[in-house]
Parts: structure tokens; sequence; C-alpha cells
């Protein structure tokens, strides 16, 4: 395995004031054409690359005291047939965002913890949300919608990202609904003679908690609904499919209200880990079978992200990135100041589901410190052999994303791509190239911090050969904060 750089293992991969710059905000909206490019654009890479993630880090001079607390904005990197590359970034205009930008002030506490100025007394009994629409984007039906998982979408227009408004899908939602950040595609349903699907959902928690899956065809139309109750309260995040069901893991944690209704804490600081005691893996069909709904206890730590699922043999095998402990928000703590070293890392393991003898066995796929990862989306529920996900530049401990790790589930080979030291990377979007006749045939896009020049890239890598130098390297004007997710198409918008 190669890497841009070496280093030895005492010395830090990444200078701290300079990961930290990737969390300014960037107020401004841009609109132009990229015209600084080392290598070449693949002619037939022709498309949209959508992705959301918070733009301000503070409201008029106000730091908010969680990234995940931040406005949403999204960017549309546009890959033409002649070659050229569009980019433009704009915010999604929520009710919040117009709101605070008019009163040049906060005026809705965060989730992870932000608070308004003014100590309790300007918090207390506060409980509004605001809908910051800043974790997902996903072109389905043809809509462009921005998700945030405790609220309903806002679509927006794919030409020039303006902001049309909340969507109900139509009339699938009703006010107040919310809908899952973590939509799952499905490349050939079984249950509609092939065709693809998206696959999502929404949770609602409290002593027991009510999961509810929605399955959309091409045209954005509603094609199954069905609702559960599993007990417990639920922080679910995520969620995989195979052909045939839904997986879901409730993590061990417990949400206490009282501090954040009495405007002490966020509510993000009110939820509480507890290691000793055992996730729940929720297995729900997808034809809606309540008889064969299964809920199973494994020792799994805290997870955030699936990587895939699949089933063969009459098991199913879930691959899932899992954390020792969760970091507990904390209201006197720091983000930008965050301690690497005191922090678990995610690590890749693989959860094998025996449904008739109703067990689990688990064993680690890669022990490097991992998240977002991301597979070839037609082998998503399917039987895969590549995973491609944002690591460290080490390949032991705790630090920021630097690196694209390429793993070969079939042979154990990996392939890894540093942009260290000083390079912090996003979430990987693998994109298949066109009659590609191999699972690795395609191309990675990845948007890179650049903490030198406090600019971003968009850099393109061969997914058959991770360690080869880019295919290209589109700089941008600016830099962009730090993002969360996105999502490609075929469709061309400009």
């Amino acid at each position: 395995m190669t890497s841009l750089i070496t280093s030895r293992p005492e010395e830090l991969s990444y200078d701290r004031q300079q990961w930290r710059q990737g969390y300014q905000s960037q107020p401004n909206e841009y609109d132009y054409f990229i015209d600084e490019i080392e290598g070449k654009v693949p002619e037939a890479l022709q498309g949209t690359l959508f992705r959301n993630g918070p733009g301000l880090l503070d409201v008029q001079g106000t730091p908010i005291k969680h990234p995940f607390d931040g406005d949403g904005m999204i960017s549309a990197i546009s890959f033409l047939p002649n070659g050229k590359v569009h980019f433009r970034n704009r915010f999604v205009r929520t009710e919040g965002y117009i709101q605070e930008q008019k009163a040049s002030k906060m005026i809705y506490r965060g989730v992870f913890g932000t608070q308004k100025p003014g100590g309790w007394l300007n918090n207390v009994f506060d409980v509004k949300v605001k809908n910051i629409a800043n974790t997902n984007v996903i072109y389905w039906g043809k809509k462009l919608l921005a998700l945030w998982e405790a609220a309903e979408p806002y679509r927006l227009d794919p030409n020039n990202l303006e902001t049309i408004g909340q969507d109900y899908l139509d009339g699938v939602l009703t006010p107040g609904d919310s809908i899952s950040a973590h939509p799952c595609f499905d490349p050939s349903c079984e249950l509609d003679n092939g065709q693809p699907c998206l696959v999502n959902f929404s949770i609602k928690p409290g002593l027991s908690s009510k999961i509810t899956i929605y399955e959309f065809a091409p045209d954005g139309s509603l094609l199954r609904r069905h609702s559960h109750t599993v007990p417990g309260f639920s922080f679910i995040h995520d969620f995989a499919i195979t052909p045939h069901y839904c997986l879901f893991l409730q993590n061990p944690v417990s949400f206490n209200p009282l501090p954040y209704v009495l405007g002490f804490k966020g509510a993000g600081e009110c939820v509480n880990f507890h290691p000793d005691q055992p996730s729940k893996l929720i297995v729900i069909p997808r034809t809606s079978d309540e008889k064969k709904v299964k809920i199973l206890e494994i020792d799994s730590g805290f997870i955030f992200h699936h990587v895939n699922a699949f089933e063969e043999e009459d098991n199913i095998y879930l691959d899932s990135i899992c954390y020792n402990s969760l970091p507990q928000v904390q209201p006197d703590t720091d983000y930008k100041e965050t301690d690497f070293d005191s922090l678990d890392p995610g690590q890749i393991w693989r959860f094998k589901i025996d449904l008739d003898q109703d067990t689990v066995d688990k064993e680690m796929l890669e022990s490097r410190c991992c998240e977002f990862p991301y597979v070839n989306p037609n082998n998503v529920g399917r039987k895969y052999r590549y995973l491609f996900t944002g690591t460290a530049h080490q390949d032991q401990g705790n630090a920021p994303l630097q690196a694209i790790l390429k793993l070969d589930l079939l042979t154990g080979e990996k392939q890894l791509h540093s942009f260290a030291p000083q390079g912090y990377v996003s979430e990987p979007i693998f994109v298949p190239k066109p009659n590609a006749s191999r699972e690795d045939q395609g191309w990675v896009l990845v948007m890179v911090y650049d903490g030198n020049k406090h600019r971003s890239d968009i850099v393109i890598l061969d997914g058959e050969n991770l360690e080869k130098e880019a295919i290209a390297t589109l700089h941008l004007k600016h830099h962009i904060p730090y993002g969360l997710h996105g999502n490609w198409t075929s469709e061309v918008f400009i």
C-alpha cells in the first residue's frame, strides 16, 4: 500500500490549526466555471455531483456549538459533455435561515447544543426546532431534495439551487412529519419487476419507537408504506437494505429531555450512551410482514453509518462502521479543540445474521480509523467486493479523515490515496463508468479541503487503481466547510 507522503507513527499527519480552518463559515454563494484544473476531466464523466453540509458555523457572528447545527448549503458540480465543469453553491432558504438573516441574530437553539445568547433564561421552555436541511441531498422523481432527519425535506431547483420550499412528497408526509436523511437506492427491486426504487424511513422515538418505512418509484410516487413499533428509545441515523429486508441498529442510548426543556443543555447533550448495554438489531421485511420482524441483541458499540448489506445462503450480512463509545456532547467543550487521541476510531465490522437461529456473529473487516463509506450504487443491498471510505492517513489511532481507502473484501487488498498533510477529505462518491463490466470500474469523486491554500478541490480518482495520481484535480476559488453527504445523478444541470 502506497501513500503520497510518508511519516513516522509518532508524527501527526495533520496540522491542527489548518484542520480548524476548514470549519470557517462560507457565507458567499458562487456561480462559475472551474478554470484551474490539473490533469484532464474524463469525457465520459457527465452529470452532476450534489453535496450538502453546514455552510454557516456561526449566526451573524455568534458561533454555533456543534457543526451539525449549521445551516445547510448545497454545492452542485456539473460535468458537461464538452469537458467543462461548473460550480454553484447556495444556502437552503429554510424558514429559520431567512428569519435569522433578516433579524441579524440567532433566534433558534440548535439540536446539538447551540444555545441562544442570554443564558438559560433566554432558552428555557424554547423547544422550537429550526429545520437546517444540512445532511444530505438527493435527486429523485425529478425533485432535488435537501434532507435533515428531524423535519420535512426542502425542495430546490436543480438548475440554479433556488429554494422552492418544504416538500411533503406529494402528500406522503404532513406538516410536522420528518423523514431520514439516509435513503437507500435499490438498483433493482424484486417487488417491482426489477425497477429501481428509493427506500427511506422515519422514526418517532419515545418510551417505544415507531419506525415507518417508505418505498418510492422512480417517478416519486409512493409504492409501499408500513409502520412498526419497537421497545425503547431509538437514536437511529442510518439503515441498510437487502432485496427482502430493512436493517436498523438501535444504539444503547437514553434521553433525558429535562435539561433541554429548562434551557441548560441542547437536546444532543441530553443523549447518554450506555456501553454496558447491548445494541438491538431490528430486521423488518420489506413486504411489511409484522410476524417476521426480528429484534436481536448484539454487542456493537455505537453506529452512525452502515456500509452495505446483502443476503447469502439463508444469512444476512450487515457491514457497519462501529465505535467502541459515543463521545458525549458536553456543554463546556469546543468541537474545534477535539482531542482525537482521546476518542475511539470508527472501524468496519461485519455482522452475520442467522434469522432461523436468532444469532449474530461479528468480525472486523478494517481496523483503520474511517467514516463515510460508499459502494458501487449498482451493488446496494447485494453482495459486493469493493468499498471506498474516508480514512485517516496513518493505520493506527484516531485522526481527521485525510485519505480515501479502497478495500477489496475478496482478497483483503487495500489501496490508499492520501492527501496528508494539508488535505482533509469528505465522503467519496463512486460513479460507475458507462457500460462498466467490473464493480470498481469507475471514478471516485471527493471534495478535499486544502489547509495550505484555504480552498477546496474536487478530485477525480481512478476506482480501479486508487493509489495512482489523481485523474484530475479541480481547484475551487474558495473553501467549502467540511460537509456531510451527497449524491450523483447522470443528468447535467446548469
